[in-house]
């Protein structure tokens, strides 16, 4: 007897159809075929002893398990439950005919429990794309899956509880999608009212975060950089269903493993410093997400920028271009999305105390340079908003009044970004960082005085035309938050003044 079920594998963060074909013939072997990895191979072994805790018998029979396309490379134990139910329903032990509307991954325990997989949500999509009707997936994985609401989702615990259902002898188990959690409105994490001080640097990131722009702050130590960076994701707009949707969706294929259903906060990473460049960009045999991915619709912060291996900080600027980031593999080329705000920290010298009107510098202008020049000049110009962090004197963090909250902030955010994509033709740039050149062209001409002031700022600096497009586009952002039409001097002139940090400040030449 012959049996074909429907499962699925992990090509980048998307789910490709795999046909699991069951083939029951007289003799007593076990053949599986289709390009199976070690784990795939061993899971005649857990089978064999799942089946048995179960209630059921290893089928004596030659059973062939071809798993098509051929040409795709299979991983992981995830096979377990759907070749199990195969070989059930091809000695007959089960009925086949249930099988053919769903799509079943899990992996099986010795005990026949089943353990929770990596993409269950992209798995779930791939059945609806599909028009099946249910999915049988890991009841760890079920809450995750059921955002995908046109299908059922039906939890499995137990090789012998998903057999019982499918021969009718136990009600049929539909995990509800929880409206709460597709509707929540997230709680966000630090306030801004507990920063005290700092207002030109909060000035600075309400700015950054209404345009999407990337960020450095440079300062000594304690003068604050990380604690607000933490904040950032405070004032951020809340995540789209759609951003939620493809949030969810990356950590499922990077982390899995029975998340708590759709993400509704944006996402904050934090790598140390030490990370290598595959976990940054992602990759691996068979690749899978980095933590540039991981930060997609969120925020990426590197503290102590210098301590980054140069090379790892370099694998970031196409990406901080193209907001996609490429691996090519000698079988397969995936694209994982990394639209990320870039958010740095880092101290102006080795020691941190240079231009610390508080303390002395104990540094060299060659170990200053030395210490800078690991930032190159191509990722720097990447970097929108460069600001210096001023330790706050010990008056004002005694006797300052009472902070805005990050709730004031978000607001004037969300305005600006609503003002802007009501500006815009093309909906889909939902914030300035995302306009093209031409875009940039349409909407970002500055007013006489302000095109005055942007000349000479360029010829000064010595900036790169990429720096030209960044500042029009920071312009843009700050005239957003004003609901001006038009981009005036001023504007202008606050625009280019985040860019203080670039060429030939900071003991860079």
């Amino acid at each position: 007897m012959l049996v074909k079920i429907t499962g699925a594998a992990l090509y980048g963060i998307e789910a490709i159809p795999i046909t699991l074909e069951v083939h029951a013939a007289d003799g007593f072997r076990f053949y599986l075929v289709g390009l199976p990895d070690n784990a795939v191979k061993e899971s005649e072994r857990r089978i064999e002893a799942a089946l048995h805790h179960s209630g059921f018998k290893r089928p004596g029979k030659k059973i062939t398990v071809n798993m098509a396309p051929a040409d795709i490379r299979k991983e992981g134990a995830a096979y377990d439950l759907p070749i199990a139910l195969g070989m059930l329903a091809a000695s007959g032990q089960i009925p086949a005919e249930p099988l053919g509307a769903c799509l079943i991954m899990g992996e099986l325990s010795l005990d026949g429990s089943i353990l929770p997989i990596r993409g269950a949500l992209p798995m779930a999509l791939l059945a609806a794309k599909l028009g099946l009707k249910t999915a049988i997936l890991p009841h760890q994985n079920a809450k995750e899956a059921s955002v995908v609401t046109e299908i059922e989702i039906r939890p499995a615990v137990h090789l012998r509880q998903v057999c019982e259902e499918l021969m009718g002898q136990r009600p049929v188990s539909v995990q509800v999608a929880d409206s709460l959690l597709l509707n929540e409105v997230p709680s966000f994490g630090p306030d801004f009212s507990e920063v005290k001080g700092q207002q030109g640097v909060k000035r600075a990131m309400e700015v950054a975060a209404a345009g999407g722009h990337n960020m450095l702050m440079i300062g000594p130590p304690g003068s604050g950089k990380t604690m607000l960076a933490k904040r950032l994701p405070g004032i951020l707009p809340p995540m789209t269903r759609d951003e939620a949707l493809e949030v969810s969706r990356i950590h499922s294929v990077a982390v899995g493993k029975g998340q708590s259903g759709l993400l509704t906060h944006r996402p904050f990473r934090n790598p140390h410093h030490t990370i290598s460049e595959v976990a940054l960009t992602g990759g691996g045999s068979q690749p899978k997400p980095g933590e540039i991915s991981l930060a997609h619709h969120g925020v990426l912060f590197l503290d102590e920028l210098p301590e980054f291996k140069r090379t790892a900080l370099e694998v970031m600027r196409q990406p901080l271009e193209d907001r996609v980031v490429v691996i090519g593999r000698s079988k397969m080329t995936v694209s994982f999305p990394a639209g990320f705000m870039l958010v740095a920290a880092m101290n102006p010298c080795p020691c941190g105390h240079y231009n610390n009107p508080q303390k002395a510098c104990e540094c060299g202008k060659i170990t200053i340079e030395r210490y800078l020049g690991r930032i190159s000049g191509p990722l720097m110009d990447r970097i929108d908003v460069q600001l210096e962090v001023v330790p706050v004197e010990l008056k004002e963090l005694m006797d300052a009044p009472s902070q805005e909250n990050s709730a004031s902030v978000r607001d004037r955010v969300v305005r600006a970004r609503l003002y802007g994509l009501g500006r815009r033709q093309d909906k889909s740039v939902y914030y300035n960082a995302q306009m093209s050149p031409a875009q940039v062209r349409a909407e970002c001409q500055p007013d006489a005085g302000g095109k005055r002031l942007l000349e000479l700022a360029m010829t000064r600096m010595q900036l790169s035309a990429r720096a030209y497009d960044r500042i029009l586009k920071v312009a843009r952002t700050i005239a957003d938050l004003e609901a001006s039409a038009r981009i005036e001097q001023q504007h202008v002139a606050e625009a280019i003044q985040y860019r203080s940090l670039d060429k030939g400040s900071w003991g860079r030449k």
